[in-house]
């Protein structure tokens, strides 16, 4: 019997979508005003779901506890108030597109949980645009 545990979080950033191998008016194309080499902000919303057998001494899939100090710890505390082009070395040569950010949020709550348990991770940029990862 398996049961997925979810927990919310947020954290507000800045960023900006751009290929430094591209011309501006090329950027500006595909990525119209996300292109603002001033950068622009996001309040996003993140939801983390892991996915496992309930444990028979504790009742728990996995402490939700300890799922949240990960998501402080990995997410918030290296993501929240930050210029992600600038401040985040994981997008100093990744576009921080949302598929890009979820995919690196999953790889970092990855390497921190049992292999056992099944890991998802939907990313909001906006209350209408979202992402979701399962590390396929």
């Amino acid at each position: 019997m398996k049961v997925t545990i979810s927990r919310k979080a947020h954290f507000n950033a800045a960023h900006r979508l751009y290929r430094k191998d591209w011309s501006f008016e090329q950027n500006d194309a595909i990525f119209g005003k996300c292109n603002n080499p001033n950068f622009h902000g996001h309040n996003y919303e993140l939801i983390v779901s892991v996915t496992g057998a309930i444990d028979p001494e504790t009742g728990y899939v996995m402490d939700v506890k300890f799922l949240s100090d990960i998501i402080k710890e990995d997410v918030e505390n290296q993501f929240d108030h930050k210029n992600l082009n600038l401040d985040v070395p994981e997008f100093q040569d990744l576009n921080p597109t949302a598929e890009n950010i979820v995919v690196v949020i999953w790889n970092k709550i990855r390497k921190r949980i049992k292999p056992e348990f099944e890991l998802e991770v939907v990313l909001y940029e906006t209350p209408r645009n979202f992402v979701t990862y399962r590390g396929e």
